[in-house]
């Protein structure tokens, strides 16, 4: 296969090169996930090690789907907070089963996939205003710069203030400024790789003076019997109940609209959001039967296009080496997290100068973006963070009387979002 011809990449101004570094970068970015992601859903009873398989071959499958169908450089994997909200939501909180929040994966996926085939999708993105979608990226930024900072514990909980400086000498802090100096250096000289060389200097540097500290579980390894207890374990009986209705709805929603932000934040063609929203919509009903939570592409995707992706090479790489990863899990939990925050930190200080395209002066406009710019961080939430900033856009225009300028979709949506926050606060 020529892939340059496949994907497309001179087209795009790339090349094949650069593809797969991006590819690489964002698989080193994101592999974290891989460890992350069962430690969670085991905390639903969900066996760890099946979890692990079913979150690496989905991932593959998502990525591979995005790079081949859509020719876009999105990596899509479980999606952390999803993760989180399929746990301690559905199954601690509302009382469903492993296997009954399976079959709400799989309901909200088809309708994801009703949304994303259809006109529906259209209609959605084309009644985000501008500011909106400005904001978005904005907000991802600052949230993508956060998790940085607390990765790398420049930050840290306070039980008084919620965040605060962390201690500057752990070994995770000093490993962190370090290896943001080095990448600092390397991309402000315009190096190519200079994300991938950087996290690769910080290892070795982390290692080398024993800061480094990599994921707990360290054993990681595959076993096929606990995968095939999560693959098409299902277990739709619970349809007839309220409480799995509420679940399918939430996910649904989160699913749909998360998504669709952070295409607008992070894609690098627009043109490409149609069929990039599709591969979304089927990898999040993949998810279902393959037993873990959503996917959702990914904030960490914006390393590899910050690295130069274009195309869906960077995408298919970044599956290849998650698939490669069934061979080499344990040394994948081994990156410490000093060697990964930099990047984001840096990342989320690119995404933010799309501030400058909001038109702050209108404060009908400005306000509501603001509220998706602080929010999507404060809440850990890109969807609540998003609900926030749609709810308020039609209630400004409306209270100003702007009513023409609201587009009739944002009205439904802003009810969505209103409902999904009623439904929570009777959980």
């Amino acid at each position: 296969m020529n892939l340059s011809r496949f994907f497309e990449v001179e087209r795009h101004h790339s090349t094949v090169k650069r593809e797969i570094l991006a590819g690489v970068t964002s698989f080193f970015t994101i592999a974290y996930i891989i460890i992350v992601n069962p430690l969670i859903l085991a905390d639903a009873g969900m066996p760890y090690y099946g979890v692990l398989l079913a979150t690496i071959l989905t991932s593959v499958a998502g990525c591979f789907f995005m790079g081949f169908y859509a020719n876009a450089p999105i990596i899509l994997t479980p999606g952390m907070g999803v993760n989180a909200f399929f746990t301690y939501t559905i199954i601690q909180g509302m009382g469903l089963s492993w296997r009954e929040a399976l079959a709400a994966v799989i309901i909200s996926g088809i309708l994801f996939l009703i949304i994303a085939s259809t006109k529906l999708k259209d209609i959605l993105s084309e009644s985000i205003p501008a500011s909106l979608k400005h904001s978005i990226t904005v907000g991802i930024g600052l949230f993508l710069a956060f998790i940085g900072l607390q990765k790398g514990g420049i930050i840290e909980a306070s039980t008084t203030t919620f965040v605060k400086l962390g201690h500057l000498s752990h070994p995770t802090t000093l490993l962190t400024i370090v290896g943001l100096i080095i990448t600092l250096f390397l991309f402000s000289r315009n190096i190519k790789g200079s994300f991938l060389i950087g996290i690769a200097v910080t290892c070795l540097i982390g290692y080398a003076t024993g800061w480094a500290h990599g994921a707990e579980d360290t054993h990681a390894k595959m076993e096929l019997a606990p995968f095939m207890q999560l693959f098409f374990g299902a277990d739709f009986k619970g349809m007839l109940s309220l409480p799995f209705w509420i679940a399918t709805f939430s996910l649904t929603m989160i699913v749909t609209f998360e998504n669709m932000g952070l295409l607008h934040g992070l894609l690098p063609d627009q043109k490409k959001f149609p069929k990039a929203f599709q591969a979304n919509a089927v990898t999040s009903l993949i998810s279902g039967i393959f037993g873990t939570s959503p996917t959702i592409s990914t904030v960490e995707s914006a390393a590899g296009i910050s690295e130069g992706g274009r195309t869906g090479l960077t995408s298919v790489v970044t599956g290849t080496l998650f698939f490669a990863s069934i061979a080499v899990t344990p040394f994948l939990s081994m990156i410490p997290d000093g060697a990964i925050a930099p990047v984001l930190i840096i990342i989320g200080g690119l995404m933010v100068q799309n501030i400058q395209h909001i038109p702050l002066s209108d404060f009908t406009e400005g306000f509501p973006a603001f509220l998706i710019i602080a929010l999507i961080p404060l809440t850990y939430s890109i969807v609540d963070g998003l609900a926030f900033g749609f709810i308020a856009y039609p209630i400004l225009k409306m209270a100003v009387g702007q009513r023409k300028q609201i587009p009739a979709p944002m009205y439904i949506i802003a009810l969505l979002f209103l409902i999904n926050f009623v439904f929570h606060s009777f959980i």
